[in-house]
């Protein structure tokens, strides 16, 4: 990470990396050591830069040099692995557990930032990978309607269990109900999108909704973010490991393009009960974040953990709910149940799509 990297936004949406690293020891040292271990770390300039509800993110560019940086952060680890000899873990297990899911989340942050700043040529190639060659690319799963349970409410028993606790957005588990539906078998791919570009579906309203077709006159855009080349000449057979190579997720794009191209192919994004019904019964083949068709909302009965700001806040009707996991998913977050969200206009992270389609059987 170069010391522009450090302190420059890569998107105005997003707060620099530098931030992101302050903010993971702010948290643990608020949480772990001031919550938990009854001690003061922080000074008020640190809470004031890296708290999540302080400065405007546009204001959050002056940050420590990276030694600092790191100093902060190897100061205040030391602390919590002081205080984990003596503390009370079973006891304490949920807000631990929330904390390496919060830390997860952050390092994906910074890793999408990293790629945004250095895109074209990011340091660890394209934010995919191809589908295995097994993968039944253009094929559909068929779910029958039936009742079940989505959500989670956290592994239970031993404190040794190495997943994470369930957020509070997860819970609680819950009965639903599904209609028949299908599902397509994996992500849309580059080369499947290909052909709502080639088919000029950027150009064409009848795809759009009207707050997406809106978004696209007024930012120009005509191709997914992560997108490399020109049209012309491209196949979505392309050379391997280019990103015209037609067995990588399309990467890049907004909840206003993925209801584009669902609509394009007659189908539509599913629901994130459908989702994670689908999820649950059948392992599903991703790589990317995966945009549906429903609103971030509380399940009834919600309880915000480990404060309000962390999942309620955004209960607002303004933010998609995504699925499934990316690249840069650290393994223990990645499950059925967990539900990720952004406004529909972003395509910053790593997200892609998969259609449905509602079945009368």
């Amino acid at each position: 990470m170069t010391n522009t990297e450090r302190y420059r936004q890569a998107h105005p949406a997003f707060s620099p990396i530098g931030w992101h690293l302050g903010h993971i020891a702010f948290t643990e040292a608020l949480w772990i050591g001031e919550h938990l271990g009854g001690e003061a770390l922080l000074t008020s300039a640190q809470r004031r830069l890296f708290a999540a509800d302080s400065l405007p993110k546009a204001e959050r560019e002056n940050v420590p040099d990276l030694p600092d940086l790191l100093a902060f952060l190897a100061s205040v680890r030391d602390r919590t692995f002081t205080y984990l000899n003596t503390a009370p873990v079973v006891e304490e297990l949920r807000l631990w557990r929330w904390l390496l899911h919060h830390e997860s989340q952050h390092v994906e942050t910074a890793t999408f930032l990293l790629t945004l700043h250095r895109w074209p040529h990011p340091p660890t190639g394209l934010p995919t990978v191809p589908l295995p060659p097994d993968a039944p690319i253009g094929e559909v799963l068929t779910f029958a309607a039936g009742e079940g349970e989505i959500g989670c409410d956290g592994p239970e028993g031993s404190v040794f269990d190495h997943r994470p606790d369930a957020l509070d957005n997860e819970r609680p588990a819950h009965t639903v109900t599904v209609q028949p539906f299908e599902l397509d078998a994996t992500p849309v791919t580059v080369g499947q999108y290909l052909v709502f570009m080639a088919a000029g579906g950027y150009q064409n309203p009848q795809w759009w909704t009207t707050a997406g077709w809106d978004w696209v006159q007024a930012t120009g855009i005509h191709q997914p973010l992560y997108w490399q080349g020109d049209l012309a000449g491209a196949s979505g057979d392309g050379p391997k490991g280019s990103v015209f190579d037609h067995r990588h997720p399309v990467c890049g794009v907004s909840w206003y393009e993925a209801a584009a191209y669902a609509r394009f192919v007659g189908k539509r994004l599913p629901t994130e009960v459908e989702w994670e019904w689908a999820a649950r019964q059948a392992p599903l083949v991703g790589g990317v974040w995966e945009w549906t068709d429903s609103w971030f909302a509380g399940y009834a009965n919600f309880a915000a953990f480990p404060y309000p700001g962390y999942s309620q806040v955004y209960f607002d009707g303004r933010h998609r709910v995504l699925r499934g996991a990316s690249a840069a998913t650290l393994p223990w977050v990645q499950r059925p149940s967990f539900r990720n969200w952004y406004h529909p206009h972003v395509r910053e992270l790593f997200a892609g799509l998969r259609c449905a389609r509602s079945l009368t059987l």
